[in-house]
């Protein structure tokens, strides 16, 4: 099962998928982390987010790139969190940047990999798509692979639920067949 998470910054979406995860039952659970610790912010952030883990019983597997070389045990429960990071992570990591196209489809490669190791996946994403402003191009760049990403995800999950002020809204969901 596939389950996209989407809201802006602070709008409680990492909480609604931890839940999410614990509420499944399944007990084997992973977090699969993207973000690259180089600053104090992003430091207070990942103290800030194990916090919010710490009676959750989730491991902690750090992918901020090449998700498709993750390994969890077969039938797990796994949140990535989150695709902005990772999509940045494989666009920025080398001093030229991969074209979005190439991005998209490697990413889209590593989810299809971690679905059929688990039973579930639970993917953050963050809304980053509604300010109206004109960006560089490798801005542009990026956004056009989250966008694709994103799209992608949504296509082949079987629930999207876009999270407002802490407010789950389920804009999809896969009825199950008999």
């Amino acid at each position: 099962m596939l389950i996209v998470v989407t809201g802006g910054s602070g709008s409680g979406k990492s909480a609604y998928a931890e839940e999410r995860i614990v509420s499944s039952g399944i007990s084997r659970r992973y977090y699969a982390a993207t973000m690259i610790c180089n600053d104090e912010e992003s430091k207070q952030r990942i103290r800030r987010h194990r916090l919010m883990r710490a009676d959750k019983q989730f491991e902690t597997v750090e992918c901020p790139r090449d998700l498709q070389l993750v390994r969890v045990e077969s039938g797990s429960a796994i949140l990535l969190e989150c695709m902005s990071n990772l999509t940045a992570n494989e666009m920025f990591a080398e001093k030229d940047p991969k074209n979005s196209d190439e991005i998209t489809e490697k990413i889209m490669n590593g989810i299809e990999i971690l679905l059929k190791q688990c039973g579930l996946l639970i993917v953050v994403t963050n809304e980053v798509f509604s300010d109206g402003c004109t960006y560089d191009r490798m801005t542009e760049e990026y956004l056009k692979s989250l966008g694709s990403v994103n799209c992608r995800l949504a296509e082949m999950a079987d629930e999207v639920v876009e999270v407002v002020y802490s407010i789950p809204i389920i804009r999809k969901k896969r009825r199950k067949t008999q």
